[in-house]
């Protein structure tokens, strides 16, 4: 067997998403033969991508046909977070910066930021969580840090504020600088202020994914945010009742119009159904069915999942342990689901669609 020979059947793979073989993606590196041994790594766009057995299976296929049925073959799945950005403008170090928004409240939006940033953590990616809703923060409570507050760092001279770490990722929140009882009563150009120092001076890093969760409605803080930092794409949350899905798709012609233009990623259909612990096998749609996934297929937008009504859930963001850090495998699925689709999403924005502007003038 030769180097030559593996590149030549591993042009035979094909990324599913990006529609291009692994050799033509330079995702081949470190060939290593040794006798009816041979050993290569293929580089993801994501530690997320829900297809990485595929492609290893795939590779395995391709080596195993077209260069020796006998080869012993040993693939190693590793990556490097496809990105858009150059590194320049405000927060250089971060790759991806995803917005998690919604047409209006109640829709359990902050829940599914929390543990999408968890769910992208979870293979080793770098994440950051940033809450941008500054009038009703929730992300201290999530995550169980009431009463704390962040150091301040020195970096290049400049002070900056350090983001809190728990669970594996980083997080920022106008409720971790203010007493929980205290209420953010300010004007629009206030909370926009708040928001621009959110990305100028809190100390994020290096980054390959910033969720940040947007306050509902199409407001002052999603045209600062646009007018900030370039941003690589939204995902919409609803539920599946007419009123929330009015209010989602207006949200979506938001980032979709002209003048902002930033890609939808998906749409998360929360509080899909409801499954009672007695019950496991049974669904009741409590407040429709599948109205999310109608919407999505309406707009023309990928559909990213459905998160079941579930007591746990509610549970884990009240008691300050999101559910991607619990141990409950089965309700973890619909996010670990829903996180692997919006990486996939990710990755295809990034390979088939030029870079997002920072908006100018909004009018």
């Amino acid at each position: 067997m030769t180097k030559e020979q593996i590149l030549q059947a591993l042009s035979n793979v094909e990324e599913p998403d990006l529609g291009k073989d692994l050799v033509t993606l330079n995702m081949v590196k470190d060939i290593e033969i040794d006798g009816n041994k041979v050993k290569f790594t293929v580089v993801l766009t994501t530690p997320a991508c829900p297809l990485k057995d595929l492609i290893r299976s795939a590779c395995v296929n391709a080596i195993h046909m077209l260069v020796n049925k006998e080869a012993e073959v040993e693939v190693v799945m590793t990556a490097n977070v496809s990105s858009k950005r150059n590194g320049n403008g405000a927060l250089p170090g971060v790759k991806n910066i995803i917005v998690v928004a919604s047409g209006k409240g109640g829709v359990g939006k902050s829940t599914v930021a929390a543990n999408l940033a968890l769910a992208l953590g979870l293979d080793g990616a770098k994440v950051g969580l940033m809450d941008a809703d500054i009038y009703g923060p929730s992300v201290p409570i999530m995550f169980g840090a009431r009463g704390e507050r962040p150091m301040m760092v020195s970096v290049d001279g400049k002070g900056m504020i350090e983001p809190m770490e728990k669970f594996g990722i980083k997080f920022m929140s106008i409720g971790l600088l203010i007493e929980e009882r205290e209420a953010v009563v300010w004007r629009g150009p206030m909370a926009s202020s708040a928001l621009r120092q959110f990305v100028t001076d809190v100390h994020w890093g290096e980054l390959d994914y910033l969720v940040i969760d947007m306050p509902p409605g199409t407001g002052d803080i999603h045209l600062t945010l646009v007018q900030t930092v370039p941003i690589t794409g939204a995902v919409i949350v609803t539920t599946p009742q007419d009123v929330a899905l009015a209010d989602a798709k207006k949200g979506m012609a938001m980032f979709m119009g002209k003048q902002i233009n930033v890609p939808i990623l998906g749409l998360v259909e929360n509080m899909a159904y409801f499954t009672p612990a007695e019950l496991p096998e049974n669904k009741y749609y409590i407040f429709g069915k599948d109205g999310g996934r109608r919407l999505a297929e309406e707009m023309d937008v990928p559909f990213l999942g459905q998160i079941p009504l579930v007591q746990s859930i509610r549970e884990g963001g009240d008691y300050g342990t999101p559910i991607m850090a619990s141990e409950d495998k089965v309700s973890r699925k619909a996010f670990l689901d829903i996180a692997g689709a919006t990486a996939r999403s990710i990755a295809m924005r990034n390979a088939n669609i030029a870079p997002t502007k920072i908006v100018d003038i909004v009018v």
